[in-house]
């Protein structure tokens, strides 16, 4: 009988998180963490350098819970900084990883996923996959004018989980992710608000937009972030920390963590409850504006992602957007749980595997991208 579970990766700056899924769910996790010791040595260098180091690791807590190469029918590893492209599940080839080396969009540990991933496939003899990665575009035209051809819009954002999140509640209600117009609220490290109309992501706001989060600015003034720039004070490396980094709760309040500033505001902090309640108005503000995009006419709001287990949070959301389409909240960032899903789509045929064409560049509509003939389809 075949192997019916899949290993999904998902790596992060300082953790890599693993697992192994049926048609059903979870059957195993894993999750690693890396210490700034463990890391130190890669400091400088490529996301890809640590390849090795991560795949050793996930090797020896695999083997510790029976598993091995063989165990599975596919693996899928967290979508990296690549071109624009289409939704969808991806196969990994040669083409892939040499975009993912050469990181032209950018390094992140995210780009280690698909290369983690086809570590384990070769040495099963499966196929590598990545889901719905983090730079999937599916922006209408009008959406990617700023306001200055110098500084043109980048669809990037929250991919993975907002489109699985999506899609279930779609299979829920019993209809049609397609038929549906959605408004998705992505509250992680980096809030990430979408509208969906036809089974696309037409409009969001990116990483260096939107409402501030935990660590992150959002919208700045444009104006006084020129001041900012010209003051002699940072260079550009630290402006960039500044912005994607040590913004939002982090540059007000000296901390990412929404439990601790939910805790100082119990404790009667006046200033924590202010930049509390001005980060949920931006989110609100984010969300009027993608109803705005889906002119009105939205069928729900999707609240996802780590923040969204706060109750203060849900609650205040909930009174700024009621009016707009009833509400459901999904706590939590499944990414391993999506990852999974996309590849069962692909083995169950109800899609088809893409792939990424080494000779496609980016363009307004996206990269392009074939069909992909892949182990077990064909």
């Amino acid at each position: 009988m075949p192997h019916q579970s899949v290993l999904v990766i998902n790596p992060g700056s300082t953790s890599t998180k693993f697992g192994v899924f049926s048609r059903k769910g979870a059957e195993w996790l894993g999750a690693l963490r890396h210490g700034d010791e463990e890391l130190e040595q890669f400091r400088g260098r490529s996301a890809l350098a640590q390849a090795e180091f991560r795949a050793g690791l996930m090797g020896e807590a695999l083997k510790a819970a029976g598993y091995d190469a063989s165990s599975f029918a596919a693996v899928a590893g967290r979508g990296g900084l690549l071109p624009p492209m289409a939704c969808g599940t991806y196969l990994v080839d040669d083409a892939m990883v040499e975009e993912l080396r050469l990181a032209r969009r950018g390094e992140h540990a995210c780009n280690l996923g698909a290369v983690l991933a086809l570590r384990f496939a070769r040495a099963g003899g499966v196929n590598a996959y990545i889901v719905d990665p983090v730079t999937v575009d599916e922006w209408q035209d009008c959406a990617r004018l700023s306001g200055s051809p110098l500084a043109p819009r980048s669809c990037i954002g929250h991919a993975l989980n907002t489109k699985a999140v999506a899609r279930r509640f779609a299979k829920e209600q019993g209809r049609a992710y397609e038929a549906l117009r959605l408004v998705v609220i992505h509250l992680g490290s980096g809030i990430t608000v979408s509208a969906h109309r036809g089974g696309r992501m037409i409009d969001n706001n990116t990483p260096e937009e939107g409402p501030f989060g935990p660590d992150r600015t959002g919208w700045l003034p444009v104006r006084g972030l020129i001041k900012v720039c010209f003051s002699g004070t940072y260079n550009e490396k630290q402006l960039d920390r500044m912005v994607f980094g040590e913004g939002g709760l982090f540059a007000y309040l000296g901390t990412r963590d929404l439990v601790e500033v939910e805790r100082r505001i119990d404790a009667g902090d006046a200033r924590a409850a202010a930049v509390y309640d001005a980060m949920v108005y931006k989110i609100a503000k984010e969300a009027g504006a993608m109803t705005a995009v889906l002119e009105g006419r939205v069928d729900a709001l999707l609240l996802t992602g780590g923040m969204a287990y706060s109750q203060r949070m849900i609650s205040r959301l909930r009174g700024y957007l009621e009016w707009i389409a009833p509400i459901t909240v999904y706590p939590g960032e499944d990414e391993l749980r999506a990852l999974a899903e996309g590849v069962f789509r692909v083995l169950d045929g109800e899609e088809r595997a893409k792939r990424l064409w080494e000779e496609g560049r980016e363009s307004g509509q996206g990269i392009k991208t074939r069909d992909a003939l892949v182990i077990g389809l064909e």
